[in-house]
């Protein structure tokens, strides 16, 4: 019998659910939410507690799969400043962008699996094993501590479009020629806009990659593109203040940061569930203590209202878990990408 626990937490039901291309995704109420976080860290509390004498002796480097400003960036620098104090010895971030997430992901895999060292990472992680031939990297190099949050990618267009709905552009399409701007190829939003028109049948599209999100936002203001597919968190402001419009997000429930904003399937399309999700993960062989210690403690810092606030007004939704939870939801993440991967036939080299 599964447990309850990923049956109504947001993102970890969403992957029990989306093994067949981007499916259905479960839900739940904030406050079972709040309770089964809870009940996350409180579980395996024992062998944490086993192991806190012992570990952390020192500082512990979380490496960053990319940029300083990003989003994994952020959430990774909301968890060191609370984890430091619970752990008694700092938290020191560093990025190591590079190659999709892969460059960061090759060096971890590398490292002594001591616990000192963690990457925080992507579902880029899951999706760059299927889209490179040689990634660099094995998932079974990596030990999950915790699947922290997600956010869903959204399509949107300028605000003085005449598309109204996602279902209005997928009809256009079929009448003329479109364009689409994404944040580079290979990306989850290329890669659920490819798996749209695609299901759709009959449509004319284009896909215009840009280098980053930034730049794709950029292009559909100026009116060089038809749509810009992101994820959701490259294009809230400007949704916010009333310079685009979203068109649908790939989430099985709206998303509270932008609440007018409907899913696939309630635009009158079939229904793509696809989270770009944060993740910190050990080298494979850390000690199973050091996992669950990290396992229990990030638990209790997503479960602070405050920071579940911080990740709500940025578009993303706590997910949690319990340690073997993270784990088949990342393993789960892997099969889904790859059954992606192949349906839309998309490949880096």
């Amino acid at each position: 019998m599964r447990s309850p626990l990923p049956a109504l937490l947001p993102g970890m039901s969403a992957l029990r659910k989306s093994q067949r291309v981007l499916r259905h995704r479960g839900e739940g109420s904030m406050t079972t939410r709040r309770i089964l976080l809870g009940a996350a860290f409180a579980a395996p509390a024992l062998g944490g507690a086993a192991a806190q004498g012992a570990w952390p002796e020192r500082q512990v480097r979380f490496v960053v799969a990319f940029a300083p400003g990003g989003f994994t960036d952020v959430i990774a620098r909301m968890l060191a400043e609370r984890l430091g104090p619970a752990w008694g010895h700092t938290v020191v971030v560093e990025n190591r962008g590079g190659a999709g997430g892969n460059l960061a992901a090759r060096q971890i895999a590398r490292v002594a699996p001591d616990g000192y060292t963690a990457l925080v990472t992507t579902g880029a992680f899951a999706i760059n094993l299927s889209l490179s031939r040689n990634p660099g990297y094995r998932a079974e190099e990596f030990d999950v501590a915790a699947v922290v949050a997600g956010t869903p990618n959204i399509f949107a267009v300028r605000a003085e479009s005449p598309v109204r709905t996602l279902a209005d552009l997928v009809e256009l399409s079929r009448r003329r020629p479109l364009n689409y701007g994404t944040a580079g190829v290979g990306v989850a939003a290329h890669l659920s806009a490819e798996l749209l028109f695609k299901r759709a049948g009959g449509t004319d599209v284009q896909h215009v990659p840009y280098t980053g999100a930034g730049p794709a936002m950029l292009a559909l203001l100026a009116g060089n593109i038809d749509m810009v597919a992101a994820s959701l968190p490259s294009a809230i402001n400007q949704i916010r203040d009333g310079k685009a419009r979203g068109l649908a997000v790939t989430s099985a429930t709206r998303n509270s940061a932008l609440p007018d904003v409907p899913t696939v399937a309630e635009a009158g399309l079939p229904p793509i569930v696809d989270v770009a999700w944060v993740a910190v993960m050990f080298p494979a062989g850390t000690p199973r203590p050091v996992l669950e210690r990290a396992n229990v403690d990030i638990n209790r810092v997503m479960a602070e209202p405050a920071f579940q606030q911080r990740l709500r007004d940025g578009g993303f939704e706590p997910i949690g878990g319990s340690l073997d939870q993270a784990t088949r939801y990342v393993a789960e993440e892997v099969a889904n990408w790859r059954e992606v991967v192949r349906t839309v036939n998309v490949q880096i080299d």
